[in-house]
């Protein structure tokens, strides 16, 4: 029988347990689109080896053309024969499917070489549960009631590391939350990252990164909005705090880009979302010119599926990550895809293969 591959995908969308707010709005449900494929297996014809990988779209933020984008992955499936290389340079101006193809391709291979699908990078220890991730606890925004109800659950779960999305409400009381964090617990006990998602004005973020230092941060995120370059190195070059950028990154294509961005601006750090940059190819490109300036990296998840998150972790165990990810998205959703992924008192992220996949939507 001839060994063709059959491609196909299919939307999800995905509906949050709680509202969860963000600096572009409250998140209520988040769409995805799943990448299959399909290729016949000769031991057993009723069981094709199947490949998956995730498109993430997040609305305001993602790059990807929405008025095409189903006809796009259509596409993508119609010339499936192509392969991954060719596939990947055509989705130019679309980051979230070239993530989608890089999975779903690496996932059939492990299906027919190790008969598990849920292998994207064979080398690592990530499915035989012998390896977990270290993450931060993330708390939305919202009201400080919220806020602060949110952070008692995290510490009474251990968490070692807590991220606060804050630019939401009176800057006095997100100060006020951090100091009670720090009253109880001090940086060697606890690591603190706050996320600005582009808030603070630029003529006040100074003084606004001034007070924040007080409470021994570890980093913000994205303090000023994107395309600000000079003020954003102007930032970076005296900031207590040192900052990681963001939402920076979305739409930066070329790695001569990447590289003048970096160059100009010289952030502390930079955050990874393969869903927004170009898969794991894009995040290539970023670590290579991270490693050569000497800036700080860690992978976030764009609020994927489970089966976006299990590639992504993979990937973070593939490049020996020993900081906390933002990776402990999965339990947002009520119809996630199950998943043998598990988050572990600490705050880590690990594989529990007695657990099994739902393929069932697939």
């Amino acid at each position: 029988m001839e060994n063709k591959i059959e491609a196909y995908y299919k939307k999800h969308t995905l509906v949050f347990k709680t509202p969860s707010g963000t600096s572009r709005g409250i998140l209520k449900t988040k769409d995805s689109w799943f990448l299959i494929l399909k290729q016949n297996n000769p031991l057993d014809s009723e069981r094709p080896y199947i490949g998956i990988g995730e498109c993430s779209i997040l609305e305001g933020l993602s790059v990807d053309p929405v008025a095409s984008y189903e006809h796009k992955l259509q596409w993508v499936c119609d010339h499936i024969h192509k392969g991954v290389d060719f596939l990947y340079d055509e989705l130019f101006d679309y980051p979230s499917i070239q993530f989608a193809v890089e999975v779903a391709f690496s996932s059939l291979s492990s299906a027919v070489a190790f008969n598990d699908s849920f292998l994207i990078f064979p080398s690592t220890n990530w499915t035989t549960s012998r390896q977990s991730i270290p993450i931060n606890g993330l708390i939305w925004m919202g009201s400080y009631n919220f806020m602060f109800s949110q952070l008692e659950k995290k510490l009474a779960d251990g968490y070692n590391c807590i991220k606060l999305k804050i630019g939401a409400i009176d800057f006095d009381k997100e100060l006020a939350l951090l100091s009670k964090v720090r009253e109880r617990f001090s940086s060697q006990e606890l690591v603190l990252r706050v996320d600005a998602n582009g808030a603070f004005p630029v003529g006040q973020a100074l003084s606004k990164l001034e007070a924040l230092s007080e409470f021994d941060l570890h980093s913000i995120e994205q303090p000023i909005g994107i395309g600000q370059y000079s003020q954003m190195k102007d930032l970076c070059k005296c900031t207590p705090v040192p900052i990681a950028l963001d939402e920076e990154l979305i739409g930066i294509k070329t790695f001569e880009q990447k590289k003048q961005l970096l160059e100009q601006i010289r952030p502390q750090y930079i955050i990874l979302k393969p869903s927004l940059i170009g898969g794991f190819k894009g995040c290539q490109d970023w670590i290579r010119l991270c490693d050569d300036m000497q800036i700080g990296w860690w992978m976030t998840s764009a609020l994927e599926s489970n089966i976006g998150l299990n590639a992504i972790a993979q990937f973070a165990v593939f490049k020996k990550v020993t900081s906390p990810q933002g990776l402990g998205t999965g339990s947002l959703y009520t119809n996630n895809i199950a998943s043998p992924l598990v988050v572990q008192k600490q705050g880590s992220l690990f594989y529990d293969n007695s657990l099994f996949w739902d393929l069932s939507l697939f």
